[in-house]
């Protein structure tokens, strides 16, 4: 239960504060907040990373632990129990973040919960979350290897670093979300568009994990 729950306040950390941040700027609006929401998600993965990696591996991301099942480093309950301590985390994140802004409605620049939506339609979505979600995970599966001996060490910075890049590319795009618990919570507060999109950020991130699982057996070295 300790995993599960580590997950849960590591996912509630990364969606607090990264949509929050992305709530405060108004990402998207100009190049600056794009710059700033990127790093946000960015960092607190990393700050994550070193808190509970050592408790439960710091997925914080369905699409992450789905990647690890497939490629055969964690049994399917586990799975299963990740997830949906994942998606809680985040829940409890878009509920606190939008008590926040609705008490303070005038410092709120963006949206109430900073929720996903296909800004250039849904199939344009699909393909940004699939391709995004794949490089992302297969950078988790690659830093976390044994196989890679000392420089896992560092998996957690490689790995936040890599989620800087991502949202650089995808945040006008998608909002970028490679991630289906982080948007499952805002989108549940947010409704409208984010709720009619928010398949797209759960079979997308999805697929892109399997496909990284895909690539990261094909070219593991023997251990």
């Amino acid at each position: 239960m300790k995993k599960y729950l580590a997950e849960m306040i590591g996912t509630f950390v990364l969606t607090l504060l990264g949509c929050g941040t992305a709530v405060s700027l108004n990402c998207g609006v100009d190049a600056a907040s794009v710059v700033g929401t990127a790093i946000a998600f960015g960092l607190a993965v990393v700050a994550m990373a070193y808190t509970i990696g050592g408790i439960s591996g710091c997925h914080i991301n369905p699409a992450i632990t789905a990647g690890v099942f497939l490629s055969g480093r964690m049994s399917g309950k586990d799975a299963c129990g990740y997830i949906i301590a994942q998606i809680i985390g985040a829940i409890i994140a878009a509920a606190v973040l939008a008590l926040i802004v609705s008490t303070s409605p005038g410092l709120a620049e963006g949206t109430t919960t900073g929720a996903n939506a296909c800004a250039a339609g849904q199939t344009n979505g699909l393909i940004v979350e699939i391709v995004l979600t794949c490089i992302f995970v297969l950078v988790v599966l690659g830093a976390t290897a044994k196989t890679n001996g000392a420089t896992n060490n560092f998996a957690g910075l490689a790995i936040g670093l890599s989620l800087i890049l991502i949202h650089l590319v995808g945040i006008h795009y998608t909002g970028t979300s490679v991630n289906p618990a982080r948007s499952i919570g805002p989108a549940l507060f947010e409704g409208g568009q984010a709720l009619t999109d928010l398949w797209v950020f759960i079979v997308g991130p999805l697929i892109g994990g399997a496909c990284a699982a895909g690539i990261w057996k094909a070219i593991e070295t023997e251990k």
